[in-house]
């Protein structure tokens, strides 16, 4: 797994990740808000993006 979001990117999936982990606290449809959140959290938080890699996409600089 190499880093394939740039600084941006991540601080923006942090947050996303975030607002919707909370927005998904209750009920069936928060269940899929909440993996939402995890799933963007997660790719914030290491950095790396499945679907980035999958479609050759890259934020982060040359590294």
């Amino acid at each position: 797994m190499t880093v394939n979001l740039g600084t941006v990117d991540r601080a923006a999936r942090i947050v996303l990740g975030l607002a919707l982990g909370a927005a998904g606290l209750g009920g069936f449809v928060g269940l899929i808000w909440g993996a939402g959140g995890i799933l963007s959290l997660a790719s914030g938080v290491s950095g790396f993006c499945p679907a980035y890699r999958l479609f050759g996409f890259r934020t982060c600089g040359d590294a």
